[in-house]
């Protein structure tokens, strides 16, 4: 480094490059650190050979025009698998719910989900869009065009489908009628009725 660049002023650049969540250009960099440009491109030039020198599994490249820590390229296969195995990590409740509502009532809009759910969907949206489980697959034809969102080719290969016609029918998850009724009526009962039918099924029980 040259002399002028103390070492509080080199590990200030690093700290900068470390927080950045895009390329951050020479120019903001000297601002920041109150350098001459120049002095901000060999600094950060000497860095990255350094660090390729030291064998680290990252290094600092110029980048669209600004500068930025990343994984060092001979590591990717080992990136990706890092982040294949967290695409694995299970979905929540929520974006279960969310999903099965959109497989079966596609396409459908944001507020539509919303008014079925009773609560703002973005959140989740976003993590199944992330996901590649959902995408836009047009827009509605009323005032705002909202988009419309349905299920992707990822969706049925997860679920081992050829098509959503093989979904099984919602039906199947929605309880009978008539059990429904049962299930409220017993879950109703006032607690002296059940102390009189317990009486009178002890009667009929000793006759």
């Amino acid at each position: 480094m040259k002399a002028d660049v103390t070492v509080e002023t080199v590990r200030a650049v690093e700290a900068i490059l470390l927080v950045a969540q895009e390329p951050v250009p020479t120019d903001l960099i000297a601002q920041l650190v109150e350098m001459p440009s120049a002095t901000i491109e060999q600094v950060c030039g000497q860095l990255a050979a350094s660090y390729e020198e030291a064998g680290h599994g990252f290094q600092i490249a110029k980048v669209a025009g600004g500068w930025r820590f990343q994984s060092h390229p001979d590591l990717a296969p080992y990136v990706e698998r890092f982040i294949l195995d967290g695409q694995r990590a299970r979905l929540s409740g929520a974006a279960l719910e969310t999903l099965a509502i959109i497989a079966y009532k596609q396409p459908i809009s944001r507020l539509q989900i919303a008014s079925i759910r009773g609560v703002d969907p973005d959140a989740v949206m976003r993590t199944l869009h992330g996901r590649a489980y959902i995408a836009p697959v047009g827009r509605d034809s009323g005032p705002g065009q909202a988009v419309m969102w349905g299920t992707t080719q990822l969706f049925l290969e997860k679920l081992g489908i050829a098509s959503l016609e093989d979904l099984p029918p919602i039906a199947t998850f929605v309880p009978d009628a008539s059990l429904v009724e049962a299930l409220e009526k017993t879950l109703r009962l006032d607690p002296d009725e059940v102390v009189e039918e317990s009486a009178r099924s002890d009667e009929a029980e000793a006759q």
